[in-house]
C-alpha cells in the first residue's frame, strides 16, 4: 500500500506519519508539505519516509504525473479562525482549491481520500472564512464521491491538543497557549467570560480515528472525532491551577463544541482514550 499525507510535517500530520510507519507498519509513505504553517517543521522528518517540499496545488502537474497512491490523507490547510478574517481569499484559495487538487489526484489514481474537516462547521459555515473554507472542502470531497465514485470521508476534529501543538502566535491552540503561559509564570488569557465550552481531543486519538476511517469505503460521509465531553475555558484554567486574565471576546467563534461520536464508534470501532485531566496532570509534573 502506498500512502500520501498532505501537510505531513505539521502538528497533526507528523503524528499521523509516525503512526502509519511505527504502528501500522507501512513502508511506502510520502509527505507533501510546503512548510508554510507555523506548526510545520523539518525536524519531524523521518529517514524512512519520502518528502516533497511543495504545494498541493502542484500535485496534478507533470512532475507528479506518474505518482499513484492507495490512500490519501489530506491535512494540508490554513488553520484557525481569527487569522481567516484578515485574509479570506488566501483561506478560500488554499483550503478549498487545495482540497480540489487533492480530490483530483485521488480520482486519477483511484485512491481513498480521508479529509481533515473541522468542528467549526457545527456553529455554521458562515460564521467565519475558515469555517466556510473547511466546510466547502467537505462539499468538494462529497462531489467527487457522487460524480466520480471516489471514496471520500471527512473527519471533523474537535480542538486537538498534545505534543507539537503550536503554543504561540495566531495559530496556537488554547491548551498550547496555556502551557506556554504556565511555563513562563504568566496569567492565563481567557477571552470573554470564559464560559464558552470546548471538546478537547488528544492528538493520539485524532490520529487513531483517521486511520480507522481509512479502512472503510465512503461516499462523502462525515464523522466526528472528539470525546463527547466538553469543558469551559474557566474549567481549563482550574485544571492548570492557573489565574485567569480576561480579555475581550473575539468574533466568529462558537459558544459550545461537543462531539457526538456514536456513529464513528459504531462504524469504525474507534474510541478516544486520553483524558484531558490526565494530560494536564502529566504536563504539570514536567514544568
Amino acid at each position: 500500500m502506498r500512502i500520501l499525507v498532505t501537510g505531513g510535517l505539521g502538528f497533526v500530520g507528523s503524528h499521523l506519519v509516525d503512526y502509519l510507519v511505527e504502528n501500522e507498519g507501512h513502508k511506502d509513505v510520502v509527505v507533501i508539505d510546503n512548510l508554510s504553517s507555523e506548526s510545520s517543521s523539518r525536524n519531524y522528518m523521518r529517514s524512512d519516509v519520502t518528502y516533497w517540499i511543495d504545494d498541493v496545488a502542484n500535485l496534478n502537474t507533470y512532475r507528479y504525473i506518474n505518482e499513484k497512491f492507495d490512500v490519501i490523507y489530506h491535512l494540508a490547510a490554513l488553520a484557525r479562525i481569527q487569522p481567516s478574517f484578515k485574509d479570506p481569499l488566501k483561506y478560500l484559495n488554499i483550503d478549498i482549491m487545495g482540497t480540489a487538487h487533492v480530490c483530483e489526484l485521488a480520482r486519477s489514481c483511484n485512491a481513498k481520500l480521508v479529509y481533515a474537516g473541522s468542528s467549526s462547521a457545527y456553529a455554521g459555515p458562515m460564521l467565519n472564512p475558515y469555517a466556510f473554507a473547511k466546510y466547502t472542502g467537505e462539499q468538494c470531497c462529497e462531489m467527487y464521491s457522487k460524480v466520480y465514485e471516489v471514496s471520500t470521508v471527512s473527519a471533523r476534529f474537535f480542538n486537538v491538543y498534545g505534543d507539537r501543538q503550536p503554543t504561540t502566535g495566531a495559530y496556537a491552540t488554547v491548551v498550547g497557549i496555556f502551557e506556554n503561559q504556565i511555563s513562563l509564570g504568566q496569567d492565563l488569557t481567557v477571552t470573554g467570560t470564559g464560559e464558552q465550552r470546548r471538546d478537547f481531543t488528544h492528538i493520539s486519538d485524532i490520529v487513531a480515528g483517521l486511520v480507522a476511517l481509512s479502512k472503510g469505503t465512503y461516499s462523502g460521509d462525515v464523522y466526528q472525532l472528539g470525546t463527547g465531553t466538553n469543558y469551559s475555558i474557566n474549567d481549563l484554567v482550574k485544571l492548570f491551577d492557573g489565574t485567569a486574565k480576561f480579555i475581550p471576546s473575539r468574533p466568529g467563534e462558537a459558544w459550545t463544541t461537543l462531539a457526538n461520536i456514536e456513529k464513528t464508534v459504531i462504524d469504525t470501532g474507534w474510541l478516544p482514550t486520553v483524558l484531558l485531566e490526565d494530560y494536564i496532570k502529566d504536563f504539570k509534573l514536567r514544568v
